[in-house]
């Protein structure tokens, strides 16, 4: 995969704000903003930057470990020592780039006493330090908006109780979560004249169907009128919306129009980056696996990696045994969704064999995501499960990591996050559709129809 024909997924920085005075403003980001982006302090346009020493801190108790926001804290603690060759962090440094602002380390204690957050709160805990930072900036530069930036939601709250402005990290965020992108359109009453037309010559023009010369490249469409139907997906190369076939996954049939359009997308090789959204039992991560065990001949290797979100935001070394005793309740699911394939078959069929075979000899790795980090992977069929778990860095991260031959595939709930810093609008799926839906090597489907189970429907449609 090219980076330069793929990556529309720049590090750009949109969230600061205009000053709606003469004065820039001054943002007091707290420990949660530079663990989501260790960039994050530069991305602020013409306004300055303050960072409690409180952060620095915290950051130290962070900087160990294999874990995304270990890197992002180590990556932070080495830019800041780059600026720091040459100047003191207790005056103002100018930000390298273009219209940039000016950062700076703050203390704590010049706060009044009246408006003492460890005070007010209690414990002198390192929320508690941010905040009195942020009351002493406001001491100082009266004449200037200070506003403490941060993806603690309690935080914020806190901060505004106080009389101190506050409000989220917006880039990677997505403005309007109901409009994010699902990639099929459904369009009925359709001239039955049309829908033969399709299924004779396998395809008609955009402006006959939709009325436009070029949709969203591998955008899918289902047309239908009251006596029939047919499935099509828009060909960037050949501008023709293309009838789409049903078609089997190693064993496993698409159960509905979504699942047919998912297996389309997974099973052709002109599209290398895939993203499957919708909540549990759409079959996300089983379509994912089938289709690549489907084209194994295809690729040297067959990755399935999720985020590790510890439970009770404890690190898996809390919990007994060895390494891999440790990892195995967070792969289980990846192995029930195996077994489920493997049921296919009977228990002598040669392709219920061939995953066991894949297994030991390692041509489909099951591994957690942190131990893919500085790999380059080509030739390899990599999917990402519980993606909505990832922040935007780590989302590009991933893909820049795929050489030639290489296909990966993001599946996950943007409704089901696990990580507090994280939410429907900022997590790295969301970003990810929305930021390179319009590129012809993505291909993305909403999953909205559940085939778990009815008692699986029940839970997700009523609870």
């Amino acid at each position: 995969m090219k980076k330069e024909t793929l990556f529309a997924l720049k590090a750009d920085c949109f969230m600061a704000k205009k000053s709606k005075s003469k004065d820039s403003k001054i943002f007091v980001l707290d420990t949660s903003v530079i663990l989501y982006n260790h960039s994050a302090f530069t991305c602020f346009e013409d306004n300055d930057v303050a960072l409690p020493i409180s952060v620095l801190e915290e950051l130290d108790t962070f900087k160990k470990g294999n874990d995304t926001k270990n890197f992002e804290a180590r990556e932070f603690i080495r830019t800041l020592d780059e600026y720091g060759l040459g100047n003191n962090f207790s005056d103002w440094i100018p930000l390298t780039g273009k219209n940039k602002g000016k950062f700076k380390v703050v203390r704590e204690d010049a706060v009044s006493r009246e408006l003492d957050a460890c005070k007010i709160f209690g414990d002198n805990k390192p929320d508690h330090r941010i905040l009195n930072a942020a009351i002493a900036l406001q001491t100082e530069f009266a004449d200037r908006h200070v506003v403490l930036v941060s993806k603690d939601i309690n935080l914020r709250i806190k901060a505004k109780s106080l009389g101190v402005e506050a409000e989220d990290f917006e880039t990677g965020k997505i403005r309007n979560i109901s409009d994010l992108y699902t990639g099929k359109t459904e369009i009925s009453d359709v001239d039955p004249a049309l829908i033969d037309k399709i299924y004779k010559d396998g395809g008609c023009s955009p402006k006959e169907l939709i009325g436009k010369e070029v949709p969203i490249p591998n955008h899918y469409y289902l047309i239908r009128n009251q006596k029939s139907s047919v499935l099509g997906r828009f060909n960037a190369e050949t501008h023709l919306i293309e009838r789409v076939e049903r078609r089997d996954a190693y064993g496993i049939k698409a159960r509905n129009a979504e699942q047919v359009f998912a297996i389309d997308a997974l099973l052709n090789p002109e599209i290398k980056l895939v993203t499957l959204q919708g909540v549990a039992g759409t079959g996300k991560t089983l379509l994912a696996l089938a289709a690549a065990i489907e084209q194994r001949r295809n690729f040297h290797q067959i990755y399935l990696a999720r985020p590790i979100v510890p439970l009770s935001n404890k690190d898996i070394g809390y919990l007994p045994g060895d390494i891999k005793s440790k990892l195995n309740p967070y792969m289980e699911p990846l192995f029930d969704n195996l077994k489920f394939i493997q049921s296919q078959y009977g228990e002598t069929e040669k392709e219920g064999k061939k995953v066991n075979e894949l297994l030991e000899n390692e041509k489909l790795v099951i591994q957690p995501l942190a131990y893919i980090r500085g790999r380059s992977l080509s030739n390899v069929f990599f999917i990402v499960d519980e993606s909505q778990n990832l922040t935007p860095h780590e989302v590009k991260t991933i893909i820049t990591r795929a050489g030639e031959n290489t296909k990966i595939v993001f599946t996950g709930d943007i409704f089901q996050i696990d990580t507090p810093y994280l939410d429907t609008q900022s997590n790295g799926l969301s970003y990810l559709i929305d930021r390179i839906h319009t590129h012809h090597l993505h291909a993305h489907i909403t999953l909205e129809r559940g085939e778990r189970s009815e008692l699986a429907n029940l839970a997700n449609e009523f609870l």
